[in-house]
């Protein structure tokens, strides 16, 4: 027996620069700001972006919230602890472990 499986793709659309901070590292933080289509329904999405400036490095996170603060928090907190874009996805989970 054979089954088709169809997989719901999630695409943020319409991605524009909410807040962009440049850390004393010579990293750049940014919160973006997006619409988000999933199963018919349009949502506003807030994301994070880091971008190592010196190596070029760059990993994104475009629908991390739907709430701006917890966006803001969030960049701010990579900020203080001046992460590195491979190190985007181990403090998301860190940040979203302590506030769910």
């Amino acid at each position: 027996m054979f089954g088709i499986v169809r997989r719901i793709t999630h695409e943020v659309r319409d991605k524009t620069v909410y807040m962009e901070i440049f850390g004393d590292n010579k990293v750049a933080y940014r919160v973006l700001s997006g619409r988000l289509f999933m199963y018919g329904d349009e949502f506003i999405t807030y994301g994070v972006e880091v971008i190592d400036r010196k190596s070029g490095e760059k990993e994104c996170i475009p629908d991390f919230s739907r709430n701006i603060e917890d966006a803001v928090a969030f960049a701010e907190a990579l900020i203080s602890e001046r992460c590195r874009p491979r190190q985007l996805y181990s403090k998301a989970l860190d940040f979203l472990r302590v506030s769910i």
